[in-house]
């Protein structure tokens, strides 16, 4: 989901309708399904001044809830809903994500509305763990009988992007969304700010840093000192809930506010735990972790943790562990901005059934540019939000091979493949708008590839799909081709197979073409050889994760 107040921030939209420019968006090869105007009326903040358990019920309460203009009743089924809480009250009309309020009767009692949770208005997403929190809870001078909304989240406009799996990270940050948007506009990219002052202290007296596995090419800390956690500037909270993800604090606010801007996962250490260490590794097998959702983790040789020498601090690239985070008295902070292998964070993700924010780009290449400048957007961020004081200096481990990506490609290799007849200035307008230096000689491009376009490899069918996209697919000029065809001949066994086939259909027989892949209940009916079942590591259905060894369980 990309919010477009956030992508405001790095360009001007001030003149765009927004509905046109996803239209354009799409036609540029990202597909927006869907345009969300995010405000919902009826929501207002209310009062719970009374609340008692219903006579007909072992967890519902029936609640006198003041809204401002009156007071009302609505039967709550939360754990938390208690007399004297602000809460998120939808009012009938209200037309939420999955039901539209209105006024009814619960177990015999009336209800006007419903007290909220912020996962029920959309503001961030449905797990257990936040369907257990229950209703949200409102700070306490939260103004009763204002629209909640607004106090919650300035009313912004989202656009819920359907991107292909070959697209890099450049769309699941708003900066590269940013680019994406000015390349089709023809406008600049600002970048946000990254200035901050450093203390006299060195972080090399501090920290030693040791990368012990080739699946870590880079692997950055900087250390900041002195801060102090408290509640998140609104603007960063309203960034925040746009994109679906709940406020905690000024300083994990930050990390993933910068996630979201540089498409770089920050993990925060709290120093004083993590100690004087880190190693970067591989994991034992059968190691253990408790992560920041109080679960405890077993381990193989194929996660990557950062650990203090010994003990894990973190599953590299998928969660924190629990006792190393940020909490309340938090003081002096390591922020490591790091590139994995993205094979082994996704398995790990997987099968640990972890897919959090930060997975799901590290999954994915990273520039390496853009991880340096996280860290840096993040320390400007803390010295202001967090009165951080930035210590000098900063340990660095890379092995990124920074060899740039230079494509070369013709303009007949251009048009050749896209069906068009591009001039070169065509061509050297779309390369320009994308970013893209290049040198012409001849009808001959030589690009260069951005590091932050890691979805782009050295081969020149890239480069023209580029050129094709922002061109527009929609010139292309549909032609028959011209080619020189012949009869189809099928070899002498397909030909006996199809005679056989249309014989025995025309006798009156059935012919059934079945699957491969059953359940485990199919595959074992027919087992005569009692043979171990052939079943798929990561299956699509349950019904199809093993492999047949009789056709007579699907002729059945």
């Amino acid at each position: 989901m990309i919010s477009m107040n956030f992508v405001k921030d790095y360009i001007d939209l001030e003149n765009e309708n927004l509905e046109e420019l996803a239209d354009k968006v799409t036609k540029a090869g990202i597909n927006v399904e869907h345009v969300i105007t995010n405000h919902i009326d009826n929501l207002v903040i209310g009062e719970v001044v009374e609340c008692i358990e219903h006579p007909d019920s072992d967890h519902l309460h029936i609640c006198k809830v003041n809204i401002g203009t009156d007071t009302i009743q609505i039967v709550c089924g939360a754990p938390n809903v208690r007399e004297g809480l602000k809460v998120i009250v939808a009012l009938p009309g209200a037309k939420l994500p999955e039901i539209e309020i209105k006024k009814g009767s619960i177990r015999g009692v009336e209800s006007n509305g419903m007290i909220c949770a912020l996962f029920e208005l959309g503001l961030e997403e449905k797990t257990e763990e936040n369907f257990n929190r229950g209703i949200e809870e409102l700070d306490k001078d939260a103004p009763v009988g204002e629209d909640a909304y607004n106090y919650l989240a300035n009313p912004d406009t989202l656009y819920d992007l359907d991107i292909h799996k070959h697209k890099s990270n450049d769309c699941l940050y708003h900066i590269g969304f940013a680019y994406e948007i000015g390349t089709i506009l023809g406008k600049k990219v600002k970048l946000p700010e990254s200035n901050y002052k450093e203390i006299d202290k060195s972080i090399k007296n501090e920290i030693e840093l040791k990368v012990d596995t080739d699946n870590c090419t880079y692997y950055k800390t900087k250390m900041v000192e002195g801060v102090k956690i408290g509640p998140s500037p609104k603007f960063i909270q309203d960034r925040l809930i746009s994109c679906g993800m709940r406020s905690i604090n000024n300083v994990v606010d930050i990390s993933n506010y910068v996630m979201l801007e540089y498409g770089q996962p920050l993990h925060l250490l709290d120093k004083e735990i993590g100690g004087n260490k880190i190693v970067v590794r591989m994991a034992k097998d059968n190691e253990h972790i408790k992560t920041l959702d109080n679960e405890d983790r077993v381990l193989n040789n194929t996660d990557i943790i950062i650990s203090d020498g010994d003990n894990p601090l973190c599953i590299g690239g998928v969660m924190g562990g629990l006792n190393s985070g940020v909490n309340d008295n938090t003081k002096n902070i390591l922020i490591e901005s790091a590139i994995f292998n993205p094979y082994n964070v996704r398995y790990t993700s997987i099968r640990l059934g972890l897919r959090s924010e930060a997975s799901l780009r590290l999954e994915k290449p990273l520039s390496y540019e853009y991880s340096l400048k996280a860290i840096k957007r993040a320390c400007h961020l803390l010295e202001k939000y967090a009165d951080a004081k930035i210590v000098k200096g900063i340990i660095s481990y890379d092995k990124v091979d920074k060899t740039p990506k230079v494509v070369k490609v013709t303009l007949d290799d251009i048009n050749s493949i896209l069906g068009m007849k591009l001039t070169n200035k065509d061509v050297s307008s779309t390369l320009d708008s994308l970013g893209f230096p290049y040198k012409l000689d001849n009808d001959t491009y030589k690009v260069t590839v951005p590091s932050r376009r890691q979805d782009i490899y050295n081969q020149k069918e890239d480069i023209i799909e580029e050129v094709g996209r922002i061109y527009g697919y929609d010139s292309i000029v549909p032609t028959l081709p011209k080619v020189t065809t012949k009869k189809g001949e099928y070899s002498k066994e397909i030909q006996f197979r199809k005679i056989i086939s249309k014989r025995l259909r025309s006798f009156g027989f059935n012919e059934l073409r079945t699957y491969t892949l059953l359940s485990e209940e199919e595959a074992s009916r027919f087992n005569y050889n009692f043979k171990e079942l052939i079943k798929l590591n990561r299956p699509m259905l349950k019904e199809r994760s093993y492999v047949r060894q009789s056709l007579l369980s699907s002729l059945l």
